[in-house]
C-alpha cells in the first residue's frame, strides 16, 4: 500500500525541458523578461498579477480576435467579472485552425459497442463542421439560439457541436441514456430551436431503442423547429423522427459550403454552451459559459497542465452528458488527436479500454478512481497484456483518488509515467487544481494550483489555513466561471450557490487541504461533512480508510443532526463476494475508524446491494442524508439523474423504518 504523500515519480531534467509549461516559462523570459525559478514562483506571479497573466496567455496561444480588446479585466467582481471587453472570437475557429496546418492528420478516433474503431482527419472534421454550420444557417439559426443534442460520445456529436459553435449558436447536450424527464428538465429551461438526436444506443451488449423517447422529447419542446437524426443503433435506416426532420447523412451529402463563411465571430462573453449540475436536489442548474473564457481556460488547461501537443493522442472515459466530454473536445485546441468511446468501460471484457489505448497509441489516458478500483478488483494488469510504450500521462479525476489508485498505475500499467489528479467541474468546465509535469507525483495528492487560479483553504471565519481541512475557495475571478445561470433573475441562484458564505469569494463546496509545498487534497463535499461534536471530517477520508479493507467494495456514510444536539451516523457498505457483514467485520470497521477518529465511529452499519451515484460518478450523500431525515424522494433527487435508479430504494425504505429511532435518540 502506498502512503499518502509518498513520492512515486519525479520528472527527469529532460522530461521537464520537453514540457509545454517549461516552453511557456522560456517564452515569458524571451518576450516579457519574466524569469521564474520554479512552478511555484510562476503560480505566485499568475495570481499576484492576474491581468498580466491572462494577457500573456492570450498572446502565447495566439488568440484570434477580429477586433482589439479594450482591457483584460474590466471588473473583478464575483459574480460579474468582465474579461476582454471588445474582443470578438470564435471557439470552433481555434480548434479547426489545425485543419490548415495538418489537414491529413488524425483529429478523432472513435470506438463503440456498435461501431469498430474509426477515425476522422482534421480535413474531414473541418468539412463536416462547415456542412452542419451551413445547414443550421439555412434553418434560420441565429447567434444566441440554442441547439440541443440527445447524442452519445461519437464523432457526429463533436461535429454537431462545432457546427453550432461556428455560427454562434449555444450548444447543450444530454446523452441518450438520460430518461426523457431528465432530458426535459434540462432542455425545457433553455427552449432549443434545433435538436440533434440518435435513434438509440448499445450498452453492455444490450440495445436501447430511443426513437419513442425522441418523439416524446420533440412533442414536449414546442421551441424545436428542426430535428437532425443520426442513424446509429439502426444504421441501416434513415432516422427522421418527425415528418420535417432531416438525417445527418443528408447534411453530410450536401455540397461543400464556402469555408470562408463558416465562422461567426462573437463577443468574448457570448455563450458557447449550457451545461448542467447533476440535478440531485431539484432542477439541474444550467451553467452558461462563454466562447472566450472557455477558449482561454481550456487552452491553458490542456496545454500547460495536461502537457498535450499536436503529437498527443488523448482519451478520457466519459459520456457526452458529463463535463469531461467538454474538456475532452477542448483537447482538440492543442492539435492533439482525441479518442472517443461509447459503451460500457468493462465490456465485452474488463480491459477493453486498455486494448483500445494500445491500438490508438494513446499518450494521455483519463479515467475515474471508480474505474481504477474496478481494475484492481478484476486483477487487470494492462502493462503485461498491451504495449503501453506510447503512454506518457494519466488523468485520474471525478472523485478523490487514493494513494493506492496512484500506486496501481505504477505497478500495473507503467512504472515511468506522469499521473495527475484534478478537481474542478461543471461549474467552470475545467479544474482549479491539478497536474504540473514539472513536479513530482505524490501518492493521493493533487500536485498544485492551476495558473491564474487563486485557490485557498479557508476556515469558517475566512482565514487561510494550511495542513488542516477547510473550505475550498477561489479569491479572484477566472475567465471560465459561469457568465450566469440560464433564467436566473438577478443572479440569485448563482450567488446562493457560491457566494453565500464568504461575500465576494467563490466557495466551491468541497472540503480542502492545502499543504505548505502547494499540494492539495479534496476531502469530500462540505455540504456532506461529518461534523461530530465540533470535529469535522470529509467523507473522502472515511471512504479511503474503510474501502482499503479487503472485504469492502463500496460505501456511503452520512451524519444526521437531530434535535437537542444529538447525532445519528449510519454507514452503508457493499461487501465483496466471499465475505459477509457479520459482527466480526462490523467490529473491524469500528476499530479501524476509531483509530482514525474516535468521534466518527458509525452508530449503525448496514449492508446494501449498491451505493447511489449520480450519472457523473458522484456519491449521493446529500440526497441520502435528506431522505434519512424524512424528506421525500421528489424533494431530494431525480431517479433519472442516478447511475442506478433503484439503488435509492433501500434508503427510502430504511428511512420509513428508522425515523422514529432518530427522534428517540434525540
Amino acid at each position: 500500500m502506498a502512503k499518502e504523500g509518498e513520492i512515486l515519480w519525479s520528472p527527469s531534467d529532460r522530461f521537464k525541458q520537453e514540457t509545454n509549461v517549461w516552453a511557456f516559462m522560456n517564452w515569458l523570459k524571451a518576450h516579457h523578461g519574466y524569469e521564474f525559478s520554479d512552478y511555484e514562483a510562476l503560480w505566485e506571479w499568475s495570481v499576484d498579477d492576474i491581468e498580466r497573466c491572462w494577457k500573456c496567455l492570450w498572446e502565447y496561444f495566439e488568440i484570434e480576435s477580429s477586433t482589439p480588446y479594450e482591457c483584460v479585466l474590466k471588473s473583478r467582481a464575483m459574480p460579474g467579472a468582465t474579461w476582454f471587453p471588445g474582443a470578438r472570437v470564435n471557439y470552433a475557429r481555434h480548434i479547426l485552425r489545425h485543419a490548415d496546418t495538418d489537414p491529413d492528420g488524425m483529429a478523432l478516433r472513435a470506438l463503440s459497442e456498435i461501431r469498430p474503431l474509426g477515425q476522422v482527419s482534421w480535413r474531414e472534421l473541418a468539412a463536416r463542421t462547415a456542412k452542419v454550420a451551413a445547414t443550421l444557417r439555412e434553418f434560420g439559426v441565429q447567434p444566441g439560439d440554442r441547439v440541443a443534442s440527445f447524442m452519445p460520445n461519437i464523432p457526429e456529436t463533436v461535429i454537431a457541436f462545432l457546427g453550432a459553435a461556428s455560427i454562434g449558436a449555444i450548444w447543450s447536450n444530454c446523452s441518450p441514456e438520460f430518461g426523457t424527464k431528465s432530458a426535459l428538465d434540462r432542455f425545457q429551461q433553455i427552449d432549443p430551436v434545433v435538436l440533434f438526436t440518435v435513434d438509440g444506443y448499445r450498452y453492455q451488449g444490450k440495445d436501447f431503442d430511443r426513437r419513442d423517447a425522441v418523439r416524446e422529447l420533440i412533442s414536449a419542446l414546442p421551441s424545436v423547429k428542426h430535428t437532425i437524426g443520426v442513424s446509429y443503433l439502426f444504421a441501416e435506416l434513415d432516422f427522421k423522427p418527425t415528418a420535417n426532420s432531416i438525417s445527418f447523412g443528408q447534411v453530410l451529402d450536401r455540397e461543400d459550403p464556402d469555408p470562408e463563411g463558416v465562422f461567426e465571430d462573437v463577443s468574448f462573453n457570448h455563450p458557447l454552451w449550457i451545461v448542467y449540475s447533476s440535478g440531485t436536489t431539484g432542477l439541474p442548474k444550467p451553467f452558461v459559459h462563454g466562447h472566450g473564457g472557455i477558449l482561454l481556460e481550456l487552452s491553458k488547461f490542456c496545454t500547460l497542465h495536461m502537457n498535450l501537443k499536436p503529437s498527443s493522442v488523448t482519451f478520457m472515459f466519459t459520456t457526452s452528458g458529463w463535463i469531461t466530454w467538454n474538456v475532452l473536445t477542448g483537447c482538440l485546441l492543442t492539435g492533439s488527436a482525441v479518442v472517443l468511446y461509447d459503451g460500457n468501460p468493462v465490456y465485452p471484457d474488463a480491459d477493453v479500454l486498455w486494448r483500445m489505448a494500445a491500438e490508438t497509441g494513446t499518450t494521455f489516458f483519463g479515467a475515474s478512481p471508480a474505474f481504477v478500483s474496478l481494475m484492481m478488483d478484476q486483477g487487470i494488469v494492462p502493462g503485461e497484456r498491451y504495449d503501453m510504450s506510447a503512454l506518457e500521462g494519466i488523468f485520474c479525476t471525478g472523485s478523490p483518488a487514493s494513494p493506492d489508485h496512484f500506486a496501481w498505475f505504477y505497478d500495473k500499467v507503467k512504472d515511468d509515467i506522469w499521473i495527475t489528479s484534478a478537481s474542478g467541474g461543471t461549474d467552470i468546465s475545467s479544474s482549479f487544481v491539478g497536474g504540473c509535469p514539472l513536479l513530482p507525483v505524490r501518492a493521493g495528492e493533487i500536485q498544485t494550483r492551476f495558473l491564474g487560479a487563486d485557490v485557498h483553504a479557508f476556515d469558517d471565519e475566512g482565514n487561510e489555513i494550511f495542513d488542516e481541512v477547510g473550505e475550498f475557495v477561489v479569491t479572484q475571478p477566472l475567465p471560465s466561471m459561469p457568465l450566469y445561470f440560464w433564467n436566473d433573475k438577478d443572479d440569485k441562484r448563482y450567488r446562493e450557490t457560491y457566494f453565500d458564505m464568504y461575500p465576494g469569494v467563490w466557495r466551491h463546496g468541497d472540503y480542502f487541504v492545502m499543504n505548505s509545498r502547494g499540494g492539495c487534497y479534496v476531502r469530500g463535499r462540505s455540504d456532506a461533512t461529518l461534523n461530530r461534536h465540533g470535529v469535522r471530517m470529509g467523507t473522502a477520508e472515511i471512504y479511503r480508510t474503510i474501502e482499503a479493507l479487503e472485504e469492502i467494495a463500496d460505501s456511503i456514510i452520512v451524519n444526521l443532526d437531530l434535535p437537542g444536539g444529538a447525532f445519528f451516523m449510519p454507514l452503508f457498505v457493499t461487501i465483496k463476494e466471499g465475505f459477509d457483514l457479520n459482527e466480526a467485520l462490523k467490529d473491524k470497521l469500528r476499530t479501524v475508524l476509531k483509530s482514525y477518529s474516535p468521534r466518527h465511529v458509525p452508530d449503525e452499519i448496514c449492508e446494501v446491494e449498491s451505493i447511489p451515484y449520480t450519472r457523473t460518478g458522484k456519491k449521493m450523500e446529500v440526497p441520502v442524508r435528506k431522505i434519512l431525515m424524512g424528506m421525500s424522494l421528489e424533494e431530494t433527487a431525480y431517479r433519472d439523474s442516478m447511475a442506478i435508479p433503484e439503488s435509492i430504494d433501500f434508503f427510502l425504505d430504511y428511512a420509513k423504518k428508522n425515523t422514529i429511532k432518530y427522534f428517540e435518540i434525540s
